[in-house]
C-alpha cells in the first residue's frame, strides 16, 4: 500500500519535474549526477522560500526606512517646537526677573519716601503741639486781660459814685488832695483799661492766626497721612498675596516671626501725640495704623528671607521636569538642566543638615528653614557649605552636576513642609511677584 502511494506520488512529480542527469565530463572519463523528481522539488520549493524572503525582507526594510525619515523629521519638528518653547520661556522669565526687579526698586523707594514722610509727620506734629501750646498761653492771658478790664471799670464806677454823693459838702485841703490822686488814679486806670482793650485785641488777632495756621498744618499732615497710608497699601497688598499663593497664612506667619524677633529694637512702638486725656488722638490713630503696617512689612522681610520664595539656579537654564506623577511614582521635586558646574544658590536663609552622598539623590545638600520647611539641592557635582553652617538667600552653596540616578547634568529641588514635598514652583511663582 505504501509503495503504491510513493509510486503515484513520483509519477505525479514526474510530470512536473522530470528526472534529469547532470554530466561532468573529464579528460578520462564521463560522470552524471542524477537528479531525481524529489530533488528538484526540494531545490525549486528552497529558491521560492529563499527569493520570498527577500522580498519581504526588502519590503521590511524599506518601510523602517521611510518610518525612520518620517520619525526624524517629526522629531526635527518636535525639537524646533520645543525649542521656541524654551526661548519664549526664557523670555518670560526674563521679563518676569525685570518686573521683579522693579518691583523691588518701587518697594525700596516707598520705603525711602516713607522714612522721610514720616520725618516730616513727626516734625509738623511738634510744631503743632507748639502752637497748640503757645495758643493756651495766649487764650489764658487773655482771660486774665479781661477779668482786670472788668474789675478796673467797676472800681471807675464805685469812685464816681463816691464824688458824687460827696460834692455837695464842704472840701477840705485833704479831701481835695483826694480828689486829685482819684483823679490820677481814675487817668491811669482808664489809660491800663485802653492798653488792655489794645492788648486783647491783638491778641485775638495771634489767636486767629494761630488757628488759621493749625488748620493749614492739619490738612498738610491729612495729607502726609494719606500719602503714607496709600504707600503702605501698596506694599502690603503685594506681600500678602504672596504669602497666600503659597499656602502660607500672612496672620499666623506674622505671629510666628514676631515670637521670634531678634533684631534690633524690637518691633515699632505706637506714639502718643495728646496728654491731656480723653478720647484718643485721631492722628496718633492714624499715626500708629501707619507704625503698624511699616511693623508688618519688616516682619514679612524676615519671613520673605526665611522662606524659598528665590529661584535655585540664576544662570541660563530650561525646566526638564516638574512635580508630580511620573512613571508610576511621584517626582517630589522640579529639575532644572544646565551645564556641569551652573552654580546652585540657597533659596532662603537656614542651616546645612546634610551635605553629601544619599543613595539616588548623589551629593545631596538639605536645608532647614523656619516654619518647618526644608529644602533639597540634589545630584550636585560639588558642594561649598558643610553641616550645622548658617546660609542666607542668595548664597552660593555647590555646582550643577550628574551624580546619582540621574540622566543628565541638571538639578532636583525639593521643597518640604513638616516633611511632607509640595511644588517648589508654588513658592518661585508666588516670589517672582514681588522679588
Amino acid at each position: 500500500m505504501r509503495s503504491r502511494i510513493t509510486a503515484r506520488i513520483h509519477g505525479v512529480l514526474e510530470r512536473f519535474f522530470p528526472e534529469r542527469r547532470l554530466f561532468l565530463r573529464s579528460d578520462t572519463e564521463t560522470r552524471f549526477i542524477r537528479l531525481t523528481s524529489e530533488t528538484q522539488l526540494v531545490a525549486w520549493t528552497g529558491s521560492i522560500i529563499v527569493v520570498a524572503w527577500t522580498i519581504i525582507a526588502t519590503a521590511i526594510l524599506l518601510m523602517d526606512s521611510i518610518g525612520a525619515g518620517n520619525f526624524r523629521a517629526q522629531a526635527q519638528r518636535d525639537q524646533f517646537t520645543y525649542e521656541q518653547r524654551l526661548n519664549a520661556l526664557s523670555a518670560e522669565r526674563d521679563a518676569r526677573a525685570m518686573e521683579a526687579l522693579a518691583a523691588q526698586e518701587r518697594f525700596t523707594s516707598a520705603l525711602q519716601q516713607i522714612s522721610i514722610m514720616q520725618s516730616e509727620l513727626l516734625a509738623t506734629e511738634e510744631k503743632r503741639r507748639e502752637l497748640e501750646t503757645g495758643l493756651e498761653v495766649v487764650q489764658a492771658t487773655l482771660r486774665d486781660t479781661m477779668r482786670a478790664r472788668e474789675e478796673a471799670r467797676r472800681e471807675v464806677a464805685a469812685l464816681s459814685s463816691e464824688n458824687q454823693n460827696e460834692g455837695s459838702a464842704s472840701i477840705s485841703d485833704d479831701a481835695a488832695g483826694t480828689v486829685g490822686l482819684l483823679a490820677s488814679a481814675l487817668a491811669d486806670t482808664a489809660s491800663e483799661r485802653d492798653q488792655i482793650a489794645a492788648d486783647a485785641e491783638f491778641a485775638i488777632a495771634q489767636a486767629e492766626e494761630m488757628q488759621l495756621e493749625l488748620r493749614l498744618l492739619q490738612e498738610r499732615n491729612d495729607q502726609i497721612f494719606r500719602q503714607l497710608e496709600e504707600a503702605m497699601l501698596v506694599s502690603v497688598e503685594p506681600l500678602d498675596d504672596m504669602f497666600r499663593a503659597a499656602g502660607m497664612n500672612p496672620d499666623n506667619l506674622i505671629e510666628q516671626v514676631r515670637r521670634g524677633y531678634s533684631g534690633m529694637g524690637g518691633p515699632l512702638t505706637p506714639i502718643q501725640f495728646s496728654t491731656r486725656g480723653g478720647d484718643p488722638d485721631p492722628d496718633a490713630l492714624r499715626a500708629n495704623a501707619i507704625l503698624t503696617a511699616m511693623d508688618r512689612i519688616n516682619l514679612y522681610r524676615i519671613a520673605a528671607e526665611k522662606a524659598p520664595f528665590s529661584i535655585p539656579v540664576r544662570s541660563n537654564f530650561r525646566y526638564t521636569s516638574g512635580f508630580g506623577p511620573r512613571w508610576g511614582r511621584l517626582h517630589a521635586g522640579t529639575d532644572f538642566a544646565g551645564p556641569i558646574g551652573t552654580p546652585i544658590y540657597a533659596t532662603a536663609d537656614g542651616v546645612i543638615t546634610h551635605a553629601g552622598w544619599s543613595s539616588g539623590y548623589g551629593r545631596l545638600i538639605k536645608i532647614q528653614h523656619d516654619f518647618g520647611i526644608e529644602t533639597r539641592y540634589a545630584h550636585l557635582n560639588a558642594m561649598d557649605v558643610r553641616v550645622g553652617q548658617r546660609v542666607s538667600r542668595g548664597e552660593r552653596i555647590g555646582a550643577m552636576g550628574n551624580s546619582g540616578r540621574s540622566t543628565g547634568p541638571h538639578l532636583h529641588y525639593e521643597v518640604r513642609v513638616n516633611g511632607n514635598p509640595v511644588n517648589p514652583m508654588t513658592y518661585i511663582r508666588a516670589g517672582q511677584d514681588v522679588f
